[in-house]
């Protein structure tokens, strides 16, 4: 167990690895084909909306928890009250279970570094991936070591390891989004692809959209895991909340709008459907690169770029079980690292199986891989930060006070904790049931 709870070095490390955690591949995979879905502007602007002014409470919640509690999610919840230890015992499963699916992506993305690494460019990329998932030993071969390049950094600790991992990767990653958004407005069609985005059509507005905008909100900031109710707990005691919140709602931001950039002016240039869903990055995009004059240099950037996406934001959610196990079994954090990713190993591989072998075996008529995308991001996150709001907004006495010094926005947030949230995350949670 550890003795004396860490640290970030400072608040710019803090910043970094909250955004680190944030961004992953809700930003890079999943926002713009959701955008590319949801008629473009019109979405961008509502998720703008939802993730300004309804997002940013339950986050400051989950940070304000962690800040004022010192403590993993679980003794957090025990904290406020003995018996709501098991809500958060249910956001470990939650963060249990994302891994499972999600490093899946991981071992996809390894597998592709590679082919364009050592020039195995596929004639038909479409072929080619589907042949690629089915398979037995590489795919799970590829899932479980991405799972052991994450597992690295929890293990070293939070300043050693998840710290310094954060510090590292994340200017780099900045660095190749730039450089490929940058490309991707060259192309000879990408004022098309930029006006998708951001030129509204408000006649596709429709209700499902703000459903749609506020799973993904909730979804890329890790609302609902615990995963910031950790990371909170390593924050300095004169850490501003709402300044940090909002610190880190600009960068997520801002780097899913880049990666649209990235993204739509390369998809209008080269004649594709903005709507094409989550065969985009796997398919499409990989397909024009493969038609570029150095088609292995954009596929390695661009792969390497969602990589480090992929583990920053797997190291918050690994860190999130961790320190639980940690505070919970009173065992070390290089056991509870091992635990853990033995856990998520064993779940992982028939998740992995779910394209070849096992894609026959289905629950609530999904895939295994499938279901454990839809049972988390559509039900245990929405349930999670709605019990999360609850307990802050009626449990907690004077909670608001932990987020602000300013007694207007005290009393705005105590409000819009206490029955505004709640009223916007049932419809949520009734839509993805």
């Amino acid at each position: 167990m550890e003795k004396d709870r860490a640290q970030w070095s400072s608040h710019v490390s803090f910043i970094i690895a909250t955004v680190g955690s944030a961004v992953g591949l809700g930003n890079i995979w999943r926002f713009p084909y959701i955008m590319g879905k949801n008629g473009g502007a019109v979405f961008l602007i509502t998720y703008l909306l939802l993730i300004a002014f309804i997002c940013v409470i339950p986050l400051c919640c989950e940070l304000a928890i962690g800040k004022l509690f010192k403590t993993d999610t679980v003794n957090a919840f025990k904290l406020i009250n003995p018996h709501f230890k098991w809500f958060g015992w249910l956001c470990i499963l939650t963060v249990l279970l994302i891994p499972c699916f999600y490093f899946v992506v991981g071992g996809w993305i390894l597998n592709y570094i590679w082919i364009f690494l050592a020039h195995h460019i596929p004639q038909s990329f479409g072929d080619y991936f589907t042949s690629y998932s089915a398979q037995i030993f590489m795919p799970c071969f590829l899932t479980l070591t991405f799972l052991i390049m994450t597992a690295i950094f929890p293990y070293r600790g939070v300043n050693n390891g998840i710290e310094k991992a954060n510090n590292i990767m994340m200017p780099i990653f900045a660095l190749m989004l730039i450089v490929l958004a940058i490309f991707a407005i060259m192309q000879p069609n990408a004022v098309k692809g930029l006006e998708f985005m951001f030129k509204p059509d408000f006649s596709q507005f429709n209700k499902s959209m703000i459903l749609t905008a506020l799973g993904q909100a909730l979804f890329t900031l890790s609302i609902g895991m615990g995963a910031l109710i950790t990371y909170g707990s390593y924050m300095k005691k004169d850490t501003n909340i709402i300044k940090s919140a909002y610190t880190l709602i600009f960068f997520d931001t801002l780097i899913a709008v880049l990666a649209g950039v990235m993204i739509f002016p390369i998809v209008f240039s080269f004649g594709l459907e903005p709507a094409a869903g989550a065969s985009l990055v796997f398919i499409s995009l990989p397909e024009i690169f493969s038609k570029l004059p150095y088609p292995s240099l954009f596929g390695v950037i661009f792969f390497i770029l969602l990589f480090f996406a992929a583990i920053t934001s797997g190291i918050s959610i690994m860190e999130t079980s961790i320190a639980s196990f940690i505070e919970n079994f009173h065992i070390s954090r290089k056991k509870s690292t091992i635990i853990v990713s033995i856990i998520i190993a064993f779940i992982s591989i028939p998740a992995t199986l779910s394209f070849g072998i096992l894609k026959d075996f289905k629950i609530l008529n999904r895939t295994f891989f499938d279901f454990l995308d839809y049972a988390t991001s559509n039900i245990l996150l929405p349930i999670n930060t709605l019990i999360i709001c609850l307990i802050a907004g009626w449990c907690i006495k004077s909670f608001y006070k932990q987020v602000t010094d300013n007694i207007w926005l005290q009393r705005i947030f105590n409000i819009v904790l206490k029955f505004i949230i709640p009223l916007i995350l049932i419809p949520v949670l009734i839509y993805g049931l």
